[in-house]
């Protein structure tokens, strides 16, 4: 295989990237190479607006040939949430063929080294970069995110932790010399000398398994992390939400080959249904790393019968806000309200349990009791969503029937202080759109905890009245201890009531975003900076992204020679 690509050339172009990358991840500041706005592209080499709904038209129909080995069917029937057929069919994999076809080009990938894998993975991350525009449609058609933030979720954030990922392989891997001369002092006697090496060394074949909303967001962190280390990556996408992995893989496919390495090294496969393919591939002994975004019963059957992986997953938890008093009441209602509303509260991060004590909070405007604060969240909400292009830009699609079905029930859970409405799209009216309903309930009713207490995935709050700050705050640490949380959020102008919520999450490894009144929500991480998860509760048991996402997909071994 002839190299179109050789390393000097890759480490010369996107070597500055990774340096900017780790001295990122080192300061936690803000720093991204992706741009956010669509009109950023077009330019040196990129697709533009229409260049790139062009590109995605043209894929509708189609059958995408990947040139993978052991391909036995073909299998495809996505349907958009906002009510197109995709018509694209993917390559269903015999894993019996196409497993030892991956791990046959692990050893070169291997003894390439880190900074070769790194800036491969790099150039991978650009030609999607450039391809930005397609990504979205392909994102937005199969998640039911609004286009702006399929853009820029599915887009630049998705690369930028993409990015991330390699970046902590890289500096993992060369945490530790590749050569070192060992001498021991032995008195009289000569010395023992030795030479030894270390070479990071992949533990085999990586599984990830994409989710249905955040396909690419979700999906790169693992997929390259576990690429940057040295494995094989066998990507298999949720099957309502094939396309955008689909594409990522055959864009890898095509660096790899011009690099000079085997392009098996990533593959995807793809499930008919009802086949559960997931179950068998993550039980196959070829698979020594899975990464999971889902449910979190199929997230607890991986961690327990995945014996032979490293398993790393994202499953659900309950996400939660402290309202204990502001000093910026409009300031704090609209923030809630967009975070609320985004992306029809389809995220991990979404808060669900709004912790209001039931005497009331302090605000810039007056003592305001619990029935006030949850009916001027009502109305904040209604105001956002209140023209139907603004949120038809905001809340996007509902993805699956199941979300519907969860949002229509929980009208009946408690008072609905904010019922939810439907929306018609002019642009795609097979498209179900939703307002957030909010329920109020209360935190000392056994029948009402049942319901707080569970993930209620979706545009679903509940308003939680609790008998005082403190209840709260005890309440909080009882979420997140037995059901986890990716977000927590607090807002007080006490320095006790914030200490005690500090705490709370300190010591049950909850990540806390403190009276956030601006254009920073709850629901939303900054690659390079924030983490996403903590891998401390039971929400997840990996975060995104730190030392440990990445440092156990590989192993060192030494060889030792007399000097």
């Amino acid at each position: 295989m002839t190299a179109e690509l050789t390393a000097h050339e890759l480490i010369a172009k996107h070597r500055p990237t990774l340096d900017q990358a780790l001295e990122a991840i080192r300061t936690r500041a803000y720093w991204s190479p992706h741009p956010e706005h669509p009109k950023a592209y077009g330019e040196h080499g990129s697709l533009d607006a229409a260049a790139g709904k062009a590109a995605f038209d043209a894929l509708l129909g189609t059958r995408l040939d990947l040139g993978q080995p052991g391909t036995d069917d073909w299998t495809g029937g996505e349907v958009s949430p906002y009510g197109i057929e995709l018509g694209v069919t993917y390559p269903h994999a015999d894993v019996d063929t196409l497993l030892p076809a991956m791990r046959a080009g692990q050893r070169a990938w291997r003894d390439a080294g880190a900074e070769a894998r790194a800036v491969v993975c790099l150039e991978i991350l650009k030609r999607i970069s450039d391809r930005t525009h397609e990504f979205a449609h392909a994102v937005m058609h199969t998640s039911g995110q609004a286009f702006m933030m399929a853009f820029q979720a599915g887009g630049p954030h998705a690369q930028d932790r993409g990015l991330e990922a390699v970046a902590y392989a890289y500096a993992e891997q060369v945490r530790t010399p590749g050569t070192a001369e060992w001498t021991k002092p032995q008195g009289k006697r000569d010395p023992l000398a030795l030479t030894k090496t270390f070479t990071p060394v992949p533990r085999g074949i990586a599984l990830v398994i994409g989710c249905n909303t955040f396909p690419t967001w979700n999906g790169y962190p693992g997929l390259f992390a576990s690429l940057a280390t040295g494995n094989a990556v066998l990507v298999k996408p949720h099957p309502r939400a094939v396309l955008p992995l689909a594409l990522t893989v055959q864009v890898a496919r095509q660096v790899l080959t011009e690099a000079g390495f085997d392009p098996n090294l990533v593959a995807l496969t793809t499930e008919h249904p009802g086949e559960g393919i997931a179950k068998t591939l993550a039980t196959r002994p070829e698979i020594r790393i899975i990464d999971y975004t889902g449910s979190t019963a199929f997230g607890d059957w991986l961690e327990a019968n995945a014996r032979q992986a490293e398993v790393y997953t994202e499953k659900a938890g309950v996400n939660a806000v402290l309202v204990e008093s502001t000093d910026d009441y409009k300031g704090m209602l609209s923030n809630l309200a967009f975070s609320l509303s985004l992306y029809s509260g389809q995220m991990c991060t979404t808060p669900q349990n709004l912790l209001i004590p039931r005497d009331g909070i302090r605000t810039d405007e007056g003592p305001k009791t619990y029935d006030e604060v949850v009916a001027d969240i009502a109305r904040a909400v209604d105001g956002l969503l209140g023209d139907d292009a603004r949120a038809n830009a905001l809340l996007g699609a509902i993805v699956n029937p199941d979300v519907k079905a969860r949002l229509e029930a929980a009208a009946g859970l408690g008072e609905v202080a904010l019922a939810s409405r439907e929306i018609a799209n002019p642009e795609f009216p097979g498209a179900v759109v939703r307002t957030p309903v909010i329920v109020k309930l209360d935190g000392a009713k056994p029948d009402d905890e049942a319901a707080y207490m569970s993930e209620c995935f979706g545009p679903v709050s509940f308003a939680v009245a609790v008998d005082s700050a403190t209840d709260g705050v005890e309440l909080l640490r009882r979420t997140i201890r037995d059901k986890g949380a990716m977000t927590v959020g607090a807002y007080t102008v006490d320095a006790d009531v914030e200490r005690a919520v500090e705490e709370v999450c300190l010591e049950e490894a909850a990540q806390l975003s403190l009276n956030l009144v601006g254009g920073v929500y709850v629901n939303q991480t900054a690659a390079f900076s924030d983490f996403h998860g903590s891998g401390g509760n039971p929400a997840a048991n990996a975060a995104l992204c730190d030392g440990a996402f990445v440092a156990n997909r590989f192993r060192v071994i030494e060889v030792r020679r007399e000097a």
